[in-house]
Order: C-alpha cells, then structure tokens, then sequence
C-alpha cells in the first residue's frame, strides 16, 4: 500500500510539473512594438497583435517580429567618382517593418541583405557624380539612395524611412589640393572685397566733396542774393527818399513862387558848393541866357540899392547944412 500511494504521489507531482510546463510553453506575451508570428507544424498560420496569447506547446510555435525603426550601418568603402577620383563613403539606413509576413519569410538575413544592397547603389549614385558634386550633393545623394532602397526592399516588407551619408572622404592629396584652392579662393575673395571697400570709399568721399561744394555753392549764391537784395532795397529806398525830397522841395519852391533874383542866388551858392568840392573837374550848364538874365537881374538889384544909399546919404547932408544956414 505505502509503495502504491508514492508511486501516485510522484505520478501526481509529475503530472503538476507537466502541466505547469505545458502552460508555459503555451503562454505567449507580445510587446506592444512587436507582431507574433504563429506557425502550425513549420507552416504560417496567423499573425497575433500586442498582449497574451495562447498556443499548442509542440505544435504551434511564435515568432516575434519587431515593427520598430532599426538602423543599418552600411561600412565604408572606396567609391570612384565621375572624374576617376577615389573616396571613401560611410552611409547609415533607417528602416521600418511594414508586413512583417514578409520581412520574415521572403529575405533570410534582412541586415547583411540591405547592407550589401546599399553599398552597390551607393556606388552608382556616387559614382555617377565628379567629386565637387559628390562633396556639395549630399541631400541629392540621399534622397535618390532613399527611393532606390525604398522600391527594392518593398519585397522584404520593410520600408525606407531615411538615408544619411556621414563622410566622404577624398584622398590627402586631393584634400590638400582642395585646401590650397579654397585658401586661394577666399584670398582672392579678400582682395576684391578690400578693392570694393576702396572704391565705395573713394565714390563716398567723391560724392561728400560734391555735395560740400554744391552747398558751399548754394550758399555763397544765397548769401550774395541776399546781399544784393539788400543793396536793392538800400537804393531803392534812398531813391524813394530822394524822389520824396525832390518832390517836396520843388513843391516848396512852386507854393514859395520865388523871384528870379532868388533863383539867381541859390544858384550862385549851388556853383560855390560844387567848386568846393574835391573834384578835378567842374561841368558847368550852358544856359547861358538864364545865367545872364539872373546876373543882369542881380546886377539891377545892386545897382538900385547903391543909387538908394547915395540918395540917402545927399539927404542926410543937405538936411545938415540946412540948419546951418
């Protein structure tokens, strides 16, 4: 009896242990980036989501596949260019699962398949370009690596996200070469630069020099306009009082009707001013009749007042020497 109930208890326990095994074996978890790939006998049956599942241990087995963005990083290796020059290219290839039936079943070794896929197109690309379009065409290079490595692994059920050329590398000749040129070039550059800078220093200092003599000239003219107009209006306004002076003068002189014995006079005294002034030269009217007529006047007027101081002068002597008598 004691043999028979520990045959049963190690049967029992082997059994628990059996099927706790066949439990786990059954038991399946998948992640949330991944896709189960359930197979019956060797042979695809069905394609399982994210989270637990279960299948006939020894039967049925999964396979997971990861749908995230994976990285392959294509080695460098020597391109020759368009203009037979040697570099070397180091690319790197972003992917992405898109079925991943076929990424499992179609291609046995996705990563050495598009490694080796993208250097032979790297190859083309770059050696369809000389080496100063290779250098400067990095974007271009990537965008056409991209389309070409996008249509040829739509078969492995991945897609292409992006391709990025890290270096290309020329030889050190080359490099040292290219160094040389681009330090002649930016001295080059340099010289034109400082030439313009001379020359818009020139045509600045041209163009201040002009506008300070247009100024200058502006203000000169100004100036002498200004000048002028007072001169102007000095004349002007001297003459305005002279004419003025006349015009009340000769009024006087018609309001006053003077003799011609008066006019004589003031004429007389108008020549001795003029004689006494510091001219060499003295012009004199020719109107020589009014000049003697107004002589003659004055020499009538002497005349009278002579003849009537002598008539006095008898009367005050006769009237002296008749009280005598």
């Amino acid at each position: 009896m004691l043999s028979t109930a520990s045959t049963a208890a190690v049967v029992i326990a082997a059994f628990i242990v059996l099927l706790v095994v066949y439990v786990a074996l059954a038991i399946k978890i998948v992640q949330q980036h991944e896709q189960g790939l359930v197979e019956r006998f060797g042979r695809y049956r069905k394609t399982v989501g994210p989270g637990f599942h279960m299948i006939v241990p020894f039967i049925e087995r999964m396979q997971r596949v990861d749908m995230r963005e994976q990285v392959v990083d294509v080695p460098p290796q020597e391109v020759i260019t368009k203009d037979n020059v040697v570099v070397t290219v180091d690319a790197v290839v972003y992917y992405q699962a898109t079925d991943p039936v076929k990424l499992k079943y179609n291609v046995a070794n996705f990563i050495l398949a598009a490694t080796k896929l993208a250097q032979t197109n790297l190859r083309n690309v770059v050696g369809d370009m000389d080496l100063d379009s290779a250098l400067t065409s990095r974007n271009a290079i990537n965008t056409e690596l991209r389309v070409i490595l996008d249509e040829a692994t739509d078969v492995w059920g991945t897609r292409v996200v992006r391709v990025e050329i890290q270096r290309i590398d020329p030889p050190v000749d080359v490099t040292q070469a290219m160094h040389r040129q681009m330090k002649a070039e930016r001295d080059r550059r340099a010289v034109v630069t400082e030439a313009e800078g001379e020359k818009r220093s020139a045509i600045l200092r041209a163009e201040g020099v002009r506008e300070a003599n247009i100024l200058q000239a502006q203000g000169q003219a100004g100036a002498i306009r200004e000048v002028a107009d007072a001169e102007k209006y000095q004349l002007l306004t001297v003459a305005e009082g002279e004419g003025q002076a006349i015009e009340r003068v000769f009024a006087a002189i018609h309001n006053g009707d003077p003799t011609p014995d008066l006019i004589a006079i003031k004429y007389l005294q108008t020549l001795g001013e003029v004689a006494n002034g510091q001219a060499t030269k003295l012009f004199i009217p020719m109107e020589t009749t009014g000049i003697l007529g107004s002589l003659g006047a004055i020499g009538e007027l002497f005349s009278g007042s002579k003849d009537g101081a002598d008539a006095t002068t008898a009367s005050g002597t006769t009237g002296q020497a008749r009280p005598g008598s």
